[in-house]
């Protein structure tokens, strides 16, 4: 499908993803009633949907199919969403908002926000492989998928990212203590995005490469772009309160080098991003690269 415009090709792609979401838990399943209802509640929250729309971007630059990509897609965004669950728990960020509306464990109570969180992570790995079943795509391919987001989410990834995280609150010195929770905690997850697009697309592994830098570069400047919208974004548009940084007395790039640096880190990160997938010879990269402005450019 042809869409004239990144914020039509992304409200497309989003569209499709939660249609996707809403029917992968198979009705037939017998699930606990409670447990399908917390999963479903926080999955189909609403939400940019970023992580699976660069599954799908990265697979379409690499002349792959959005069809194959949509299985993983929908992976990331349960990897991602059992990781908000579990982030918004009392004994972690103890947050009762999130995008707008009560954290799962304010609507369902600790025990059952933890199990919803559980069978997403779990889940993610059936739904990744069902690429290899439904749309053809190698055994190989999909393994290496599926390895990846093993490491990528797990304790040298999101996890190790989320510790750092816990450990570092109102402690961190160093703002490469704070480069690393935000290497892990955040870019991992964009970044294997990217490569398990590109995986499924056929990328070569110089591609592969160049899509991890994409990643990296893109998934920190992100978060920081978060940082800065802690303190000067707008909480209708967040969906959540702003300077709750600062509340918590958790230290962040515009507490270390300030707004202004901040924001010009944000667009050298992105830049240094796109120059990756521009010299990698990617087949058709031009989504990838609007991506990657849409988000240096956001307010929410």
């Amino acid at each position: 499908m042809c869409y004239p415009s990144i914020k039509d090709y992304i409200k497309g792609h989003a569209e499709r993803i939660e249609r996707e979401l809403a029917a992968c838990l198979p009705a037939e399943w017998q699930v606990p009633a409670v447990l399908r209802e917390s999963m479903d509640y926080s999955l189909m929250a609403g939400g940019k949907r970023m992580r699976p729309i660069m599954v799908i971007a990265a697979a379409e630059a690499c002349n792959g199919s959005a069809d194959a990509a949509l299985p993983v897609a929908c992976a990331v965004e349960m990897v991602h969403t059992y990781s908000l669950i579990h982030d918004d728990l009392p004994a972690l960020d103890n947050d009762d908002y999130r995008r707008g509306r009560l954290t799962n464990h304010k609507m369902f109570g600790d025990a059952t926000a933890i199990l919803a969180g559980d069978a997403l992570l779990t889940h993610a790995f059936f739904a990744a492989a069902r690429t290899a079943r439904q749309h053809g795509i190698s055994a190989d391919r999909v393994l290496a998928v599926i390895e990846d987001l093993a490491e990528y989410a797990g304790p040298r990834g999101m996890v190790g990212g989320q510790v750092a995280d816990m450990l570092g609150e109102q402690g961190l010195t160093k703002l490469e203590e704070l480069e690393y929770i935000h290497l892990h905690k955040t870019s991992d997850l964009i970044v294997f995005s990217l490569k398990a697009g590109g995986r499924i697309g056929g990328a070569t592994e110089r591609q592969l490469q160049a899509l991890e830098t994409f990643g990296t570069n893109i998934g920190l400047a992100f978060q920081i772009q978060d940082d800065i919208l802690d303190v000067v974004g707008d909480a209708s548009k967040l969906g959540k309160a702003v300077r709750s940084d600062e509340k918590m007395q958790k230290v962040t790039y515009p507490y270390f080098i300030g707004l202004d640096a901040s924001r010009q880190k944000v667009k050298e990160l992105t830049e240094q991003g796109k120059e990756a997938i521009v010299r990698a010879e990617i087949p058709d990269p031009e989504r990838l690269l609007q991506l990657a402005d849409y988000l240096m450019q956001r307010d929410h």
